[in-house]
């Protein structure tokens, strides 16, 4: 049984130094309610939690300075008078009753104040968390030229309010679940209710419900424990800290998962082809979206692939490339001491260190140490040559290319494939690189986001779905929505809004 007030005010006080210490962030304030008769009282709450001010202007002091409460017929016992407290003394925005500590200690850990009243066995908690948060600014990993500035930020309040600011649909529903036995973290699941599939949404609360942990610190901890492939090298659930393409997800009839303490919001299903998609493909013009998604194709081809066509074409099949450009290769590797395996694996390494580096670097520096140290470097490695002058260009252009994907998490995947695929062209030539880009796209073609086949709609193909997938085809012939998220209403706007004159 759980357990409850008592009405002794110093048994509870002394259960809460048990149950959630005397720190020194911990705040006991004792004081006196002249409209209780002169009741003792108690105030706990957490400081750096809460707002202060707020506090002392809408709680403590009416309580001290109220002589007594309002009459009325309802004023007949303990309860009616303890109601009539909150209703004439406490103006903060939420408080509520409660007898149970398990819902009074979470709430003071939350950062809301709770207050104790001697001889009545009720709690009052009221809701005046007011802890430092950063400001809203412009996201700093998915960055567009057009569009709105606004990003996620730590606090998930803040985040609701994004996205209600966005969609005032009547059945836009936030629904909360908390994990983590000791970070007890709040997650929120936001969808519509008569648009997402309630299959998809029961999944998704089974396979948060079933995470048992003693906390959560990050939305990457979440995803771990609920992504359909968790050893694939491929994310299965995209990440976002934009507003508008968590928007557009709940619209098409997804399930955006917030989570409080972290920026970024996880987006059930995915397909692959999302992770290719930028919001910034909605807007520009039709065929300017369209262009940019294929220059994104390529560049994952060019990512995977560079440095690979690289080492067979030189140490495997000559004969496919030109007389001359075969002679030149071969001409600036003359005196290079290692195989091409080799020189190029290094060199792809290398990379990646001086990649890491600049990200850790402070950012006054990290930026130009990067650029200045890989051009210093691959200059020396060619004029020393250990390296030849065509195989720096192959990294570069790989390395380049993998940060033309927007998604970071699939951009990082593809430059881990690349190496895997590097060894079995330089083992078996162009038979090997084949056998890694069918291995590849079998896996691809076998992996499920929530049920839904990574490689949809192109294969299973579904014809409305082309609308927006690797075309971006003019908004007025997006008559359905998105197949990933199988929505209850597959009709997004009516036909024939093509604009045309009156003529009339």
């Amino acid at each position: 049984m759980e357990a409850k007030l008592t009405r002794s005010l110093t048994e509870n006080e002394q259960y809460l130094a048990l149950t959630i210490g005397r720190g020194m962030d911990i705040n006991y304030r004792h004081l006196v309610i002249p409209a209780l008769d002169n009741c003792d009282a108690l105030i706990v709450n957490i400081k750096g939690l809460v707002n202060q001010t707020e506090l002392e202007d809408s709680v403590i002091s009416p309580l001290l300075n109220k002589q007594e409460l309002p009459r009325g017929p309802r004023l007949k016992n303990q309860d009616d008078r303890f109601t009539r407290l909150i209703e004439s003394g406490i103006s903060v925005s939420g408080a509520k009753q409660s007898q149970l500590w398990t819902e009074i200690c979470d709430a003071i850990v939350s950062g809301d104040s709770v207050l104790f009243l001697d001889k009545w066995d009720k709690a009052l908690i009221l809701e005046n968390k007011g802890y430092k948060l950063r400001n809203i600014s412009e996201p700093t990993t998915e960055t567009e030229t057009r569009g709105p500035k606004d990003g996620f930020i730590e606090d998930i309040m803040s985040n609701m309010g994004l996205i209600r600011r966005r969609i005032k649909d009547y059945s836009l529903r936030f629904e909360t679940l908390v994990v983590g036995d000791r970070s007890k973290t709040e997650i929120v699941l936001a969808y519509i209710d008569n648009l997402v599939n309630d299959s998809l949404l029961n999944e998704v609360r089974s396979r948060i419900s079933r995470i048992k942990i003693d906390s959560l610190l990050s939305s990457v901890y979440l995803e771990e424990f609920i992504e359909d492939e968790p050893y694939s090298f491929f994310p299965t659930m995209e990440n976002t800290e934009r507003p508008d393409r968590a928007v557009a997800a709940i619209l098409e009839g997804r399930v955006v998962i917030l989570m409080d303490n972290t920026p970024f919001a996880l987006i059930v299903p995915a397909v692959f082809w999302n992770f290719l998609q930028s919001p910034g493909d909605h807007y520009e013009r039709y065929y300017i979206g369209t262009f940019w998604r294929w220059i994104r194709l390529v560049a994952l081809f060019l990512a995977l692939s560079s440095t690979s066509f690289y080492v067979l074409l030189t140490s495997f099949h000559q004969e496919m490339l030109p007389t001359a450009l075969a002679l030149k290769i071969a001409a600036d590797r003359e005196g290079v001491p290692f195989p091409a395996v080799m020189e190029a694996f290094v060199m792809e390494l290398l990379f990646e260190v001086m990649a890491e580096a600049g990200l850790r670097m402070p950012k006054a520096i990290g930026q130009t140490v990067s650029i200045v140290g890989t051009l210093v470097i691959g200059q020396a490695a060619v004029s020393a040559g250990l390296v030849g002058p065509a195989l720096i260009i192959a990294v570069a252009v790989g390395a380049i290319s993998s940060f033309a994907i927007p998604s970071f998490s699939m951009s990082t995947s593809i430059r881990l494939i690349r190496f895997p695929l590097l060894f079995l062209s330089a083992a078996f030539g162009i038979f090997g690189y084949l056998g890694g880009i069918i291995f590849i796209t079998l896996h691809l073609l076998s992996v499920r986001s929530f049920g839904t086949p990574f490689l949809g709609p192109v294969t299973p193909y579904d014809q409305g779905g082309q609308v927006d997938t690797l075309l971006r085809l003019p908004r007025w012939k997006m008559l359905t929505r998105p197949w990933a998220g199988r929505p209850k209403d597959k009709i997004r706007q009516k036909d024939d809004l093509k604009p045309r004159p009156d003529l009339k």
